[in-house]
């Protein structure tokens, strides 16, 4: 009997507690990981509190994960023992549905999250099917690698469908887990970036992260006097904000574009989008290729997400941490399992 050793959430909102599982027989085309790093992100918190649906207990969270493969399926492809992989939300898809054959596995009817019905990466090991562990490229710190899997990808997601111009005006909302990454995705593409946040404290952050200059996202006054310039505004936090003001900012033809969770309905006159033909849209996670494409991006033009480090054994710590809003900006855990 094979036994992997996690931290798992016992009931809602409960402290993880060391959990020892069998995972049973590795699925043919299945790949196993070593895990080495874990990131700590927001929808582990989501699934530990039954934040967005009630969640089946225990759960080992973690899909954010950095790892070695130790053992490969008969029928898996392209991977080896040794071959260091990263995995984010996603752990398997059907493979022969059309999304998945059109190479948008992210869409696929029948996709398995890796922390929902299945352990995750808050584990000495953890499986996916070998297309969802991607190779890390030699240009990426592996250590800080993890929270690309997931909040990485999300935040590179919408410039590569949205077809995003060097020469556009890119605004982001939220200098957060998902924001610091999109302003420095939107600098290194070339954009003209505008950085809206509700804390004066992250001004010169996002100053620093490559913003051209910032606005408040609260601020009503501040919101109207840059009507009409944004030809994108990327919406990376999950609470209700001011909607009609934030769409005022957008040009002719401009989209407000959502890749946080906002759990409550959202108040939005339709005046301000038919008079400019403006669109709002979202996107979720990426196909392994976009995550791939986003990976090469960031080696490419050496971006990494700013990570502060947790030994595993410190989980509950880290978590608390998170949940406190003091994290800058994302959270690592070190595997330390002995």
């Amino acid at each position: 009997m094979t036994h992997f050793r996690g931290w798992a959430a016992p009931s809602k909102s409960a402290p993880l507690e060391r959990l020892d599982f069998d995972p049973g027989p590795l699925d043919a085309e299945d790949v196993e990981i070593a895990v080495e790093f874990c990131g700590v992100c927001h929808s582990d918190l989501a699934m530990v509190d039954s934040e967005w649906f009630p969640a089946n207990y225990p759960i080992v969270p973690g899909h954010e994960v950095v790892g070695t493969i130790t053992a490969v399926g008969p029928n898996a492809k392209g991977r080896s023992v040794g071959q260091r992989v990263g995995l984010g939300w996603h752990s398997k898809s059907c493979q022969h549905c059309n999304f998945c054959v059109g190479g948008e596995q992210n869409l696929c009817n029948t996709r398995q999250p890796t922390i929902i019905g299945r352990h995750g990466g808050f584990a000495d090991k953890v499986r996916a099917h070998w297309s969802w562990a991607l190779p890390i490229p030699t240009g990426l710190d592996p250590a800080a690698a993890g929270p690309l899997m997931c909040g990485g990808g999300t935040a590179f997601l919408p410039f590569v469908i949205h077809d995003i111009k060097p020469t556009d005006k890119v605004g982001v909302v939220g200098i957060g887990g998902l924001g610091h990454l999109a302003v420095k995705f939107a600098k290194a593409w070339g954009c003209d970036v505008t950085a809206f946040t509700s804390s004066p404290s992250k001004r010169e952050e996002a100053l620093a992260l490559g913003a051209h200059r910032t606005v408040s996202s609260v601020d009503v006054k501040e919101l109207k006097a840059c009507a009409g310039q944004l030809d994108f505004l990327l919406v990376t936090v999950g609470a209700s904000l001011e909607w009609d003001a934030l769409i005022g900012t957008l040009a002719p033809k401009g989209r407000l574009h959502m890749v946080g969770v906002v759990t409550e309905a959202m108040k939005v006159r339709t005046s301000g989008l038919l008079s400019w033909q403006r669109s709002i849209s979202a996107s979720p996670t990426p196909s392994p290729v976009t995550l791939m494409k986003m990976m090469d991006f960031c080696a490419r033009h050496g971006i990494a997400p700013q990570v502060e480090h947790f030994p595993m054994s410190r989980v509950n710590e880290a978590l608390d941490h998170l949940r406190s809003g003091k994290a800058r900006y994302r959270v690592v855990l070190d595997a330390d399992f002995a």
